[in-house]
């Protein structure tokens, strides 16, 4: 996975050759260190490794904090020791994935953090970037959360168009028994007390629960009486997490983890040149 997302990366930003590392002598060897400027959950190190790597097969990096641990602000995360012209090349691909990820792990461990001592777990989803959603999903999981369905041949996800398309919630529940082998997990989601009503009813082991107010989860927990998984989605807050995970709900699923973050600012600096 790191292996081709780094050589997706560098084939978009060195193309045919980085003409400015051409004006450094191909022989000479450099040291770097890469300092984090905010306080972080660090998370990406087999995307650096594998971005210097592959310009540099003999560079060699020290970590200094794992994936998963706390990075303070001018804490030194990583030394590396190679050819100069690839970590200048590398220098910026490698970055920018450590920055992504350690924003959603970051992202993701204040989430939990809002809901520690209750049942309700954080989860991430499909709004994630293009091509890098398994590098995402690893940062959710860095960062204490929990991975809902990788993509659409998993797991399956019943929502109101596919509901409407069926002609009901019974009918797609009916259709959707077929599928039980094939799939990870079958969810449907609903609206309203109705539908959810009508789900337990047609056998639905997993509901989201979209968009429903406070009173409705509530009672939604209440006449679920264990009988399904109960998720909720749609509108997530930080502010608001902790009531909603109050309610008794198994799983909280918060788009925002991948698609609304704040990138994690780490800074590369040259010696021993």
């Amino acid at each position: 996975m790191a292996q081709a997302d780094a050589a997706r990366a560098l084939d978009e930003d060195i193309g045919p050759g980085d003409l400015t590392a051409t004006l450094i002598d191909p022989d000479l060897e450099a040291r770097a260190q890469v300092l984090s400027r905010d306080s972080a959950v660090l998370c990406g190190s087999a995307w650096v490794q594998a971005t210097i790597q592959q310009l540099d097969p003999q560079a060699s990096m020290v970590w200094h904090v794992k994936d998963g641990e706390h990075c303070e602000v001018n804490q030194m995360v990583f030394e590396v020791r190679g050819r100069a012209r690839a970590l200048l090349s590398a220098e910026r691909t490698a970055l920018n994935f450590l920055q992504l990820l350690s924003a959603v792990a970051t992202k993701t461990a204040t989430y939990v953090a809002m809901v520690a001592g209750l049942p309700a777990v954080i989860v991430d989803t499909r709004k994630t970037l293009p091509g890098l959603r398994l590098a995402q999903k690893y940062a959710v999981y860095t960062g204490g959360g929990t991975n809902h369905r990788v993509g659409l041949y998993d797991a399956v996800v019943i929502k109101e168009n596919h509901i409407a398309a069926a002609g009901g919630i019974a009918q797609v529940m009916q259709r959707a028994a077929q599928l039980t082998a094939e799939a990870d997990f079958i969810e449907i989601e609903v609206e309203n007390l109705d539908e959810l009503a009508q789900a337990l009813q047609a056998g639905a082991r997993m509901v989201l629960l979209d968009n429903m107010n406070l009173a409705d989860l509530k009672e939604a927990v209440r006449l679920n009486a264990g009988r399904a998984i109960l998720e909720i989605s749609g509108g997530v807050t930080l502010e608001g997490l902790r009531e909603l995970a109050e309610t008794g709900v198994d799983r909280i699923s918060i788009g925002g983890l991948t698609k609304d973050i704040k990138a994690t600012d780490f800074s590369m600096r040259f010696s021993d040149f």
